[in-house]
């Protein structure tokens, strides 16, 4: 339940993250948070915010509302302090989800309340479970124009009821994302709290244009698989200016899940991430394990990651195949990670008996330079693919220094091809310094 000494808490959390917001590079502009010309409150709708009301049928009637009103220029739905408990439920097109200062709200913990819906094309079944998959808290499918922003209101998805559910093994279906968008464009999300999702926290799925910004995501560091961000098969998508510490991969770059992403052959590209502070007990910033449908032209950039367990990790496997290419990683900042850069072709489990031993991924022109880092355990593994090495990887400027009183660990390496100027400790023979320019960059 919510407890409100945390307001002060998230409130000085997000300040910090305010000089974050006055650096000059950004690419919220493909998706803006537009200003409705109409204004209606959940209290219009019988909404009562008083954390034991259930509200779904007020939301779902506001959102009706919308819909088929249709004003020119969209409408904001606004959501003011207090509790609002309430199950799932769906935006609609040209709709601005807007939680004033106080406002939680509070997903139902009856997981009877939660409807099943089918599982993406792109994976065959649930994640977790064959079969369908929860719906997600709030969701859409096929809109145009979605903003869900406020004044740091909150949104609870009261996971540890999921969570103890995994635990146990007793889950029926895969459990609910706490933001899911499918098949949509012009999503944006900004200004508020996640915490607690009961599985990943922002979904797009098949998505164009999406912006996460001026965010914090919170959840334990034991919550199992409450990704921060997971862009699945969508493009042009940025992530800036936020603040994520959940119990598993911060940022997450998906395409599909093996023969059902391979069939489905919708890539993610053209994503960005940058300054985005992070903590988990698994990766700062992955791409993959699910990357069937591809993955390129990823800029990740002036990020930082403490108290993780991987800094920057890029993993597939045979039966995955798709391709992960055109990777960018520059002025990242470590602290206290287990390891500091991590490529791997071995990772990542498979939905069914069925996919295809002869699907091998390809991993081809990643950067990464400019990396910083103290406190790094293991400073990485380079293991690319029997007979399919992963090529034109290269470090730069790449200086990662272990705990105080012990050397600094070995690189690990096999089959990759690539480069390596400036970096501390030296990797492996596999990388060569005549890969690189002058000025420290790659040649390509």
């Amino acid at each position: 339940m919510w407890r409100g000494s945390l307001v002060p808490a998230v409130a000085l959390l997000l300040c910090a993250l305010a000089p974050l917001q006055r650096a000059a590079a950004t690419c919220a502009g493909v998706a803006p948070a537009r200003r409705r010309p109409e204004v209606i409150s959940i209290k219009d709708f019988g909404g009562v915010g008083d954390g034991r009301a259930v509200n779904t049928r007020a939301f779902r009637a506001a959102v009706y509302t919308i819909e088929h009103r249709r004003r020119r220029g969209g409408t904001e739905l606004r959501v003011p302090a207090g509790m609002w408990l309430t199950g799932g439920f769906n935006l609609t097109s040209h709709m601005t989800l807007f939680l004033e200062r106080g406002a939680v709200l509070v997903a139902t913990r009856d997981a009877r309340r939660w409807p099943l819906v089918a599982p993406l094309p792109s994976y065959g079944r649930g994640r977790e479970m064959p079969g369908p998959r929860y719906a997600s808290f709030i969701g859409g499918d096929g809109l145009r124009d979605v903003v869900i922003t406020g004044d740091k209101g909150v949104i609870d998805g009261q996971g540890e009821v999921w969570w103890n559910m995994w635990r146990r093994r007793t889950l029926q279906h895969t459990r609910p994302n706490l933001i899911e968008f499918m098949h949509s464009t012009g999503i944006h999300i900004s200004n508020i709290v996640l915490k607690n999702s009961p599985f990943w926290n922002i979904h797009p799925v098949y998505c164009d244009n999406v912006v996460v910004t001026n965010m914090m995501i919170l959840a334990p560091h034991d919550s199992p698989n409450t990704d921060g961000v997971d862009p699945d098969s969508s493009t042009n998508v940025c992530i800036e200016d936020s603040y994520i510490s959940t119990g598993d991969d911060a940022v997450a770059i998906k395409s599909g899940w093996d023969e059902y992403g391979i069939a489905y052959g919708r890539p993610s590209s053209g994503i960005t991430i940058r300054r985005v502070r992070s903590s988990s007990p698994f990766s700062g910033i992955a791409i993959g394990s699910e990357a069937s449908g591809g993955v390129r032209d990823v800029l990740i950039q002036d990020c930082s990651v403490f108290d993780s367990g991987y800094g920057i990790h890029i993993k597939t496997t045979t039966g995955r195949g798709g391709y992960i290419r055109n990777v960018t990683v520059d002025g990242v900042r470590l602290a206290r990670v287990r390891s500091g850069v991590r490529i791997a072709g071995d990772a990542g489990d498979h939905p069914d008996g069925r996919f295809n031993s002869l699907a091998v991924p390809t991993v081809d022109g990643v950067r990464i330079r400019n990396v910083w880092g103290v406190g790094v355990r293991e400073p990485g593994s380079l293991e690319g693919i029997r007979n399919s090495p992963f090529t034109r990887i290269c470090l730069s400027n790449v200086k990662l220094f272990g705990g105080s009183g012990g050397g600094d660990a070995a690189w690990r390496c096999r089959d990759v091809q690539g480069a390596a100027l400036g970096v501390h400790p030296w990797p492996c023979a596999e990388l060569a310094a005549t890969g690189v320019a002058a000025a420290g960059s790659c040649g390509y």
